[in-house]
């Protein structure tokens, strides 16, 4: 008799132990939405400089869903090595600055002025257009097994500083699960999983990551003028962002918009070549400065805010 006690308590703490809180997480390839496919092009060139816009919550669940968003990508591009990011709040300060819209989308003219201004290739608005938490599991005479069920939509825009074109559109989805379990009173029970939400959105966001890198490596690298005195020129960019001494750039001043007739949208700028600059060392506390010089001109002085491009 005594045994058999022994045994049944032997065998309810094993199942106890079983029911342990399990999650998992599943996520859907992102959907290309606008001439977004996906380009398996691999990437050789230095980090690009892009900024993320903290998300709109179009949802009615939860108003921290948008920064939590925006953050989580800010994370994963960094994390990829691809990317210098400039983050929701830093770019929050600066449109509040200028008194640009500091959430959701950005129009193609506000997204010039910023690139100019904080000198990145491009910006990633977003929005979070669906999620939702669910319970499912069931009850029985000795056990109950619960699990708790996230589910979200996320939306983002990639868009070009230069001409202020949106040149990508993704939609992704992720599922987040957490299972809390019971045996005869024992185990976990449960309120709310808060992880659910993050790991649910990172589901979402992640293959967003590829995609960004693979649009943006269809076109040249570049970085910036920060400064031009005598025959060094300062660019915004140096060992941080991968570039090595002896880098080679074309440069060229930005002149009028040019716009499609039909459409009125920017196209890109007249430009005026400049010449051929080459990296010399680097410069400035950051580690993303470095000072070239002109090793071929064509008469053109270089000046603040010129664009200088990596030739593919």
């Amino acid at each position: 008799m005594k045994k058999n006690k022994l045994m049944v308590i032997g065998a309810a703490l094993m199942l106890a132990a079983a029911c342990a809180p399990a999650k998992s997480v599943k996520r859907e390839q992102a959907m290309s939405v606008k001439e977004t496919e996906k380009v398996e092009s691999k990437y050789t060139g230095p980090k690009r400089r892009i900024g993320v816009v903290e998300f709109a919550n179009k949802t009615k669940y939860g108003q921290r869903l948008g920064s939590a968003a925006s953050d989580i990508l800010s994370t994963e591009l960094g994390k990829s090595g691809k990317f210098i990011v400039l983050r929701p709040d830093a770019m929050e300060k600066i449109m509040e600055q200028q008194k640009f819209q500091a959430q959701g989308m950005v129009d193609p003219a506000t997204a010039v002025q910023i690139g100019g201004i904080m000198g990145i290739e491009a910006i990633v608005t977003g929005s979070i257009s669906g999620f939702g938490v669910k319970t499912e599991g069931s009850d029985y005479l000795l056990s109950q097994s619960k699990q708790q069920v996230a589910e979200a939509t996320v939306n983002i825009s990639l868009i070009d500083v230069e001409s202020g074109e949106q040149i990508m559109s993704d939609t992704g989805k992720g599922v987040a699960k957490s299972k809390k379990a019971s045996f005869l009173g024992m185990g976990t029970k449960g309120g709310y999983d808060e992880t659910l939400e993050d790991n649910a959105l990172r589901a979402a966001i992640v293959q967003f990551v590829e995609n960004i890198a693979s649009q943006l490596n269809k076109k040249a690298w570049s970085c910036m003028v920060a400064d031009a005195a005598g025959e060094e020129i300062y660019l915004n960019a140096g060992q941080e962002s991968g570039i090595d001494v002896g880098t080679r750039l074309d440069c060229y001043h930005q002149g009028a918009e040019i716009r499609n007739p039909r459409t009125n949208k920017v196209m890109g700028h007249r430009e005026e070549y400049i010449g051929i600059v080459e990296v010399q060392r680097y410069c400035g506390e950051t580690g993303d400065c470095s000072i070239a010089k002109l090793v071929k001109a064509s008469g053109a002085s270089a000046r603040a805010k010129d664009i200088c491009r990596l030739a593919k």
